[in-house]
Order: C-alpha cells, then structure tokens, then sequence
C-alpha cells in the first residue's frame, strides 16, 4: 500500500489530514491515462459560477476590508494537515502579506461547493463533510457555508451555534449581518 500512495504524484492530493492525504475525484482516471489532469482539478460550469456570483456579492458587501480568496486556497492548520477552500472570506488585517504560503489565520467564513475529494477512498463518506466543517471551527472559522449543486441544497454550520442547518436554494441564507443568499436569484442573474 505505501508504495502505491508513493507513485501517486503529489499534484493529485487534495488535502492533507493528520499528515494522510485526500485525493481529487478521479485521481484513478488521471492514474490510468483517460483523463487529463485539467480534467480532475476544474470545476464544472455551475460550480464555477456559483463561485463567481459569490465572490462578486461578497466583494460589493464586504468592501475593501476583507480580502476573499478562492481557487481551492489552502488552510493550514498544522505541519502535517490543511484543507482546501473554495471561498475563505478573512480580514484584510490580519493578512501580513501576500505569499506563496497557505493561509495561517481562520477566516471569517468558509463557503464550499460541493467537494472534489475522492470521497470513495473515505472510509465514512458522509462523515468528510462533518469532519472538514468541524475542524474549520476548531481552527476559528465563524461559519461554514456548504453548497451542494446536485441536491440543491446549503448547510450552514457556525462557531457560535451547536446546531447546523440545511436549506433549500429557495430558502433565504444569512451569511452576514444584512447579507443574505439566495441561491435561486444568484444564479438567474
């Protein structure tokens, strides 16, 4: 088994958990040569747009005083363990500077859509979801927004609430004081 995780490139890990890896979806294709690496890596068309909408949203709300990353940027809570983020939403102070380095310091809010985990190599599917938002708390996200394209449906998990809450695009979502998300008018725009 050691030798097999050895001859996967390390290009394919997604992220890194107590210094295991998680792979992209579809690693295995890559691996056997029926799919480009460009292939494994993007983001499917409405992925991205949900990306793009939000980033647009967030950056006219937010302003100058909060920098939002996205493009899978890595959190790094420990030597051996960091997650990716679809959207991290941190404030503009506490950013030192800007580097080739993963982000140090817990953002504000985490928004993630859908994963591109190989989730087939998780012994608990289901439980990568819980297991990524709650170590973003444990690192000092105040909340974690998960948006699932296939369900349309959004999970919301906050530091100061014990409870998480799932939604249907039709519902509205408060994101921030005064900012609410409304999955349905975001993408008829």
């Amino acid at each position: 088994m050691e030798n097999a995780v050895q001859e996967i490139p390390k290009s394919l890990i997604y992220e890194m958990v107590n210094g295991q890896p998680v792979y992209y979806k579809g690693y295995q294709d890559y691996l056997s040569g029926s799919k480009q690496i460009d292939e494994i890596m993007g983001s499917s068309k409405i992925q991205a747009l949900i990306v793009a909408e939000l980033i647009f949203l967030l950056k006219t709300f937010l302003g100058d005083d909060y920098l939002i990353f996205t493009n899978e940027v890595g959190l790094q809570f420990s030597k051996k363990s960091w997650r990716a983020a679809d959207i991290a939403v941190v404030k503009a102070d506490l950013v030192e500077k800007l580097d080739d380095k993963y982000l140090e310091v817990p953002p504000e809010l985490v928004i993630e859509i859908d994963t591109k985990a190989a989730l087939h190599d998780i012994e608990n599917p289901l439980g990568y979801y819980q297991e990524k938002t709650e170590e973003l708390l444990q690192f000092g996200v105040k909340k974690v927004v998960w948006i699932f394209s296939d369900t349309e449906k959004v999970m919301v998990a906050e530091q100061a609430n014990r409870a998480w809450h799932i939604y249907d695009w039709a519902d509205p979502i408060s994101i921030e004081e005064g900012l609410v998300l409304d999955m349905g008018r975001l993408l008829r725009r």
